[in-house]
């Protein structure tokens, strides 16, 4: 259950991250306000390591493979897709349509076993899923 909580509390953090993200880039540009949302999140994370964790900073290089690694890459473009789709579409737009992708994607992961992840089965259930939610979009925009 705390699985379930964490992962509602994730969503509206990213809402709000992207909402927050789009207005810092009005004052600056999109990869000066992204890079300072890197660099504010290292500092946080060295923060609550040193108080919580201390575990080997250096322990990371040993993950295999080693593409594993660009997750940092890959949140800068997150950061930099979700300023930019926020301030094409608006939050609500915006957030509808990445969330169906990151389910799309995560799914499909999923479906093949890729990057490690344990191979499921393809069900019906789960693509009448997907449609509701493309269906949901549909509606919410339709004027």
């Amino acid at each position: 259950m705390i699985g379930f909580f964490i992962a509602l509390l994730s969503g509206a953090l990213m809402s709000i991250q992207g909402v927050f993200n789009t207005q810092v880039t009005k004052a600056s540009s999109i990869w000066v306000a992204n890079a300072f949302v890197q660099f504010t999140a290292l500092l946080f994370c060295l923060a609550v390591w040193v108080f919580t964790d201390r575990s080997s900073l250096t322990a990371v290089v040993k993950t295999e493979p080693k593409y594993m690694l660009l997750g940092g890459c890959i949140g800068a473009l997150i950061t930099y897709t979700v300023i930019k789709s926020m301030e094409n579409l608006g939050p609500a737009r915006a957030v509808m349509l990445i969330v169906v992708a990151q389910l799309l994607v995560a799914y499909i992961i999923e479906l093949f076993g890729w990057f490690g992840v344990e191979k499921q089965p393809l069900e019906i259930r789960k693509i009448l899923g997907m449609a509701l939610a493309i269906v949901g979009i549909v509606i919410f925009k339709w004027k």
